[in-house]
């Protein structure tokens, strides 16, 4: 079904938002190494059951230079630490290979989780509304329609509060020391800001998603959904979204997003939609 420009099928359900049709020709190449290096690593049909494409390249937004390559990979077993180093591996040789992607990412879940009763309205959904099927059976078909309602506001980001001592902490451990050299401290800082500002910003869409009724993966149009009913912190997210996409490492601009709008965006999500439903602990931790 076509979608509307809410991000919503014809029966008010959330649309798949990518296609391969959609990746633009500059990405194809690329594209086309991930599909034969993933099933060449993780063999197709014995150890992987299913690659995934998501982003901006498969949404047809991808800017060279800018845009990252975004994969997830279903296994047919949980990962394991043989299975993550293949999957950095695997990144580090596509982003050799291509200059034009800017870093590539590689999620690793198994089958089982991604189509657990708990993580229905989470991995499910993101998988099912934001992955584009690159190799193998689609588990989008194992899973639900999705509509863009509280529960889903819940799931997906009602945990927000967890994150705030572990930016802080990142944050803190990257001060500038006047007087120091601190390249890789500047350099983290720069990853630190793009992480927060996107995780805040699509924090901010959902809080106010089922008021909306549509659904964007856009991020400066998820700032302006936003502060049509949050205008008092419009400036704030707006700025998230900048520094989302041509992230700093200005400390006042980081200070503002962890210490100001992380908080309170955190309190106001707990109090719309309540918290998320809580996770197992991975063994080890």
């Amino acid at each position: 079904m076509n979608a509307t420009t809410t991000g919503l099928d014809s029966d008010g359900y959330i649309a798949r938002e990518g296609s391969l049709d959609r990746v633009p020709p500059a990405y194809a190449p690329v594209v086309a190494a991930a599909r034969e290096r993933i099933a060449a690593a993780f063999d197709l049909g014995s150890r992987l059951h299913s690659a995934y494409l998501y982003g901006s390249i498969p949404r047809g937004t991808a800017v060279p230079g800018v845009s990252d390559l975004d994969l997830l990979l279903a296994l047919h077993e949980p990962p394991g630490p043989a299975d993550w180093q293949t999957a950095d591996e695997l990144a580090s040789s596509l982003d050799a290979a291509f200059p034009f992607v800017n870093g590539v990412g590689v999620l690793l879940f198994d089958v089982t989780t991604l189509l657990s009763e708990l993580e229905r309205h989470d991995l499910g959904w993101f998988l099912a509304c934001l992955c584009t099927p690159l190799l193998g059976p689609d588990l989008a078909a194992q899973l639900p329609r999705y509509r863009p309602d509280s529960l889903l506001a819940r799931e997906t980001n009602g945990d927000l509060a967890l994150a705030l001592p572990h930016w802080r902490e990142r944050l803190a451990a990257t001060e500038p020391d006047p007087g120091v050299d601190h390249d890789q401290d500047l350099a983290a800082r720069r990853v630190l800001c793009r992480s927060v500002a996107r995780r805040l910003v699509r924090s901010g869409f959902t809080l106010v998603m089922p008021r909306w009724g549509g659904w964007t993966s856009d991020l400066q149009l998820s700032a302006q959904v936003f502060a049509r009913y949050y205008p008092a912190r419009a400036t704030q997210m707006h700025l998230a979204a900048t520094v989302a996409r041509t992230p700093t490492d200005d400390s006042t601009v980081l200070h503002t997003l962890v210490d100001d709008l992380a908080p309170w965006l955190a309190a106001e999500y707990t109090a719309v939609h309540g918290m998320k439903a809580p996770r197992p602990k991975a063994s080890g931790d």
